[in-house]
């Protein structure tokens, strides 16, 4: 459309001169949003005073387009090919229970044995009740096993579903993001399976997505390095209570 057309001509001159500014619309997951994404956009705002940034935290996927937003940051293995992606971190998801809940019910030793626990089920995946697994250990075989889960609760925030992890309620997945204990507490969750990694659930990157355009404005470029500079070394440090016994047979 013409005026489109008209608002980038001058957004691009716009940005062709003085410093960054203007609003950049922003959506994002709950959990991602409050933990980290929060905390990076105070220090981006400081660092670009003349930038405004509005973010909507969901766990609904938006149509970037159609609601007016600019950027999208979203934990996905396919951002969609209309798409501008730019990758922040890699991510996974890791298999948790509370030490309370694998003493009352034991500790499971191959995947198979979880279709007799109580399991957490993420609504937002539309394959939740189906957990796939590969075999990430010492051994060189690349086993994969498929398991059909069933549990008390099914929640569409991982938020929810670490509280519940933490009260003892079953076994669930979280993406590593989710995990890490507060401050000065000792980890309360043990990774479950440790030898095995779960495929294709919560997404294998955190991306930055924005529909494509000719031009991307000088603040949306802005946010996205810094960003990609923020989430740099991922959610590798999550601390964990030790694993217990279990995981190592097939």
């Amino acid at each position: 459309p013409a005026f489109n057309r008209i608002s980038e001509s001058y957004t691009a001159v716009r940005d062709l001169v003085g410093a960054p500014r203007g609003l950049v619309r922003v959506t994002a997951p709950v959990a991602l949003g409050r933990q980290h994404l929060a905390p990076f956009v105070a220090a981006f705002l400081k660092r670009y005073p003349d930038i405004h940034i509005e973010l909507e935290l969901t766990d609904r996927f938006v149509n970037l387009a159609n609601e007016g937003f600019d950027l999208a940051i979203r934990h996905t293995n396919a951002p969609p090919e209309t798409h501008v992606a730019w990758v922040l971190c890699e991510t996974r998801s890791i298999l948790l229970a509370s030490p309370d809940y694998l003493a009352r019910r034991g500790v499971p030793s191959r995947p198979s044995e979880l279709a007799g626990h109580d399991c957490l089920l993420y609504l937002g995946n539309h394959n939740a009740a189906t957990w796939t697994f590969v075999r990430t250990g010492k051994r060189k075989s690349r086993e994969q096993v498929g398991v059909t889960i069933a549990g008390t609760l099914k929640a569409n925030n991982s938020e929810v579903l670490r509280e519940a992890l933490v009260a003892g309620l079953g076994i669930g997945l979280l993406p590593d993001f989710s995990v890490p204990a507060s401050p000065g507490q000792s980890p309360s969750l043990v990774h479950v399976l440790p030898d095995w990694q779960v495929q294709g659930f919560f997404g294998e990157r955190i991306y930055a997505l924005r529909p494509w355009s000719a031009q991307v404005p000088k603040a949306v470029q802005c946010l996205v390095e810094h960003l990609r500079e923020s989430f740099a070394h991922g959610f590798g440090a999550t601390p964990l209570a030790p694993s217990l016994a279990g995981g190592g047979r097939g």
